[in-house]
């Protein structure tokens, strides 16, 4: 295999993500055309009709000025030691596409939890041939992606995982599509949802253990709905009439930890769960629904032939019940989770929280799909500090109240520099400014035509209307915890380009993107106002449309689709991929230095099994967690005939997992 001097040129189109997992995890949504209708005007399309080269330079210096309390983005620096930076002396791990989670020399793993392991008292071992809705409700989900460390005690952790979706294909020996029982349903109800797990860490790698704290929230867990639209007519339905209590999460893909110690969790891929659209007749609700991507007769999976609330022709409103992000306390098992609607609806990928310099919090979010929108959340309350029990009920209000932006980016070069090739602007960067488009403040709406209840369920409506910059896929959006600097990855957009799609430019340079790019921030929290660059626009570095901020790219780990980050305490990020089939390997977790002049070196920390994603890093000083997602969840293959037989080898099927990594 090339060692990282010797390169190679990488398959650059090859399909990447297996069918079987995009049908599964979001009814093949790539595949369709983007349910973004609008025609949006972008950077110079937008202000070039208003301002001149030199007008978007003093916007750039207002920004600038606003964005004062932040550490500028600097070249690299003269007293910098050589060598590697801290946190990321490893050997970085080569690409490949075994049946295994590879890690670097000197590391070790262990597998931490599985989907299927009982994590409730009297819930049984797991039998795959022998699943019962009651057994999977007491066993940890399955598909997990976004993980969460919090703590205890010096020799316990409490670990929560989400559990995005299920595929029915690998969960069942012959599983019939068209035909599925009512046990395989209520099995795959339980699968969705969360995990809270208590973790012994004292001997090693960390040990899954029965406590009071453990929890599966499911398809069945009641929800809290609250914020400017709860109680909305919108959001009522038979089951409950007050649109005030929801029941289930799905689909949820990342999150966050909030400062005063609970989880955020983003519903993603909420559209196709849904049967009945092509019953709807109402004008007004048939858009709305097309642009959630709600359409057709029947579900992917069927669920409505057993519970009316997936019919749109029985029950219209139940979509309108799902897309927000969930608030979490997992210290207490009673307490009913809550559903923000003051954070917008539309396919979370999930929030996390800034602190401003005044006490304000700030969450910032991700709609995951082709041609959506970057938002933030102001919140109108201060944060308390402590942890008494006054303290947390504030805190745990600020998310209700507080304004919702959108994000509208300008870059600072010439449109014209822009043809879809990916190449550097003649200023030698990627680089612009931008703005935050208020959307609603609680009962006040900013977009004409929309009241404030309408911008909270169709925020997706309500950011069109603004003009807001169309993304390729904004995913995981997270503040370092030094620079306050806010990184998000853009995994991929195949269709950007022209031919009556947004084309590209700045912010988004490559047509038919199919590998992503890492966008860095400079964002006063609570202005209006930022700037901005691309850190890295991914792909083979042989590729000369690929740029890792400058460094050497022959000394680079080829990287695609990035898809959650995370940090450790020397301020390195880390990146975990989604398709790196698009490169011909397995997908992985990687690491660069964000100062200095390493800035922009990626190395490849591990890579997960055939078929399986990488998700949820968790990073720490002498432990890394990554979540491996549908592993062997390769074209052709099912529970009748698995390519992939981890984590427990032999003959077994292959299950989803949190892995421990350690030197």
């Amino acid at each position: 295999m090339a060692q990282l001097g010797e390169r190679r040129l990488l398959p650059l189109f090859s399909t990447g993500r297996a069918r079987v997992t995009c049908r599964y995890r979001c009814g093949d949504q790539c595949a369709e055309h983007p349910p973004n209708p609008t025609a949006n005007p972008y950077f110079g399309d937008l202000l070039q009709n208003v301002l001149n080269r030199r007008g978007l330079l003093r916007a750039g210096a207002v920004v600038a000025a606003s964005a004062a309390v932040l550490p500028a983005i600097a070249g690299r620096p003269a007293s910098a030691a050589p060598g590697r930076p801290p946190g990321l002396d490893f050997t970085p791990v080569q690409p490949n596409s075994a049946d295994a989670v590879v890690v670097p020399e000197g590391y070790q793993q262990q597998i931490v939890l599985r989907w299927g392991d009982p994590i409730l008292p009297g819930a049984p071992e797991f039998d795959f041939d022998n699943q019962t809705p009651e057994a999977q409700e007491g066993q940890f989900g399955y598909n997990n992606d976004f993980c969460a460390l919090l703590p205890l005690t010096d020799d316990r952790r409490l670990m929560v995982n989400n559990h995005e979706y299920t595929t029915e294909e690998f969960l069942f020996r012959g599983y019939d599509p068209e035909n599925p029982t009512e046990q395989q349903v209520r099995v795959a109800w339980a699968a969705h949802g969360l995990s809270v797990v208590v973790l012994e860490t004292h001997h090693g790698a960390p040990k899954a253990v029965l406590d009071p704290l453990n929890r599966r929230i499911t398809l069945n867990t009641p929800f809290e709905l609250r914020g400017p639209a709860a109680g909305s007519d919108l959001l009522k339905t038979p089951a409950d009439p007050t649109g005030t209590r929801a029941f289930g999460t799905m689909n949820n893909c990342s999150g966050g930890v909030t400062p005063w110690g609970t989880i955020l969790s983003g519903e993603e891929n909420i559209h196709f769960y849904f049967a009945g659209a092509d019953q709807v007749t109402d004008p007004t609700t048939q858009q709305r629904l097309a642009r959630y991507g709600i359409a057709g007769s029947a579900s992917e999976r069927k669920w409505e032939r057993f519970d009316s609330r997936w019919d749109l022709s029985q029950q219209v409103n139940e979509p309108n019940r799902f897309g927000w992000i969930i608030e979490l306390d997992p210290y207490d098992p009673t307490s009913t989770p809550v559903k923000h609607t003051a954070l917008g609806r539309f396919k979370h990928e999930g929030a996390n929280i800034r602190v401003a310099d005044d006490g304000r919090v700030v969450a910032y979010l991700g709609d995951d799909e082709k041609f959506e929108y970057i938002y933030r959340f102001v919140s109108d309350e201060k944060m308390k500090p402590g942890s008494s029990r006054h303290a947390r009920r504030h805190n745990m209000s600020l998310l209700d109240s507080g304004t919702l932006y959108v994000a509208r980016f300008t870059g600072d070069s010439p449109a014209s520099e822009f043809d879809g090739s990916g190449k550097l602007p003649s200023d030698g960067e990627f680089d612009g400014v931008g703005e935050w488009l208020p959307l609603a403040h609680n009962d006040t709406s900013f977009v004409p035509g929309m009241s404030a209840e309408e911008v909270y369920i169709f925020t997706r409506l309500a950011a069109d209307q603004v003009a807001a910059t169309k993304m390729d896929r904004p995913e995981d959006i997270q503040p370092h915890p030094i620079t306050g600097r806010v990184y998000c990855a853009l995994t991929n957009n195949s269709d950007r380009g022209p031919d009556g799609k947004a084309a590209a430019d700045e912010v988004n340079p490559r047509n038919s993107n199919k590998h992503g790019q890492v966008l860095e921030l400079d964002d006063d929290p609570t202005g209006t106002r930022f700037s901005w660059r691309l850190l890295l626009v991914c792909g083979d570095p042989n590729d000369p449309s690929t740029y890792f901020a400058g460094f050497d790219k022959s000394q680079v780990s080829p990287i695609t689709c990035p898809d959650n980050v995370a940090f450790d305490r020397h301020g390195n990020l880390w990146i975990s991929t989604d398709s790196a089939e698009a490169l011909g390997a397995n997908d992985g977790l990687y690491a660069l230095p964000l100062e200095g002049p390493e800035r922009g070196h990626v190395m490849q920390f591990l890579s997960v099994p055939r078929g399986a994603e990488a998700c949820g890093p968790i990073i720490e000083d002498n432990l890394v967690l990554v979540s491996a997602q549908h592993p062997g969840e390769v074209d052709g293959a099912d529970a009748d005939n698995p390519i992939s037989h981890w984590p427990d080898g032999g003959t077994s099927q292959p299950r989803p997992s949190v892995i421990a990594v350690w030197r």
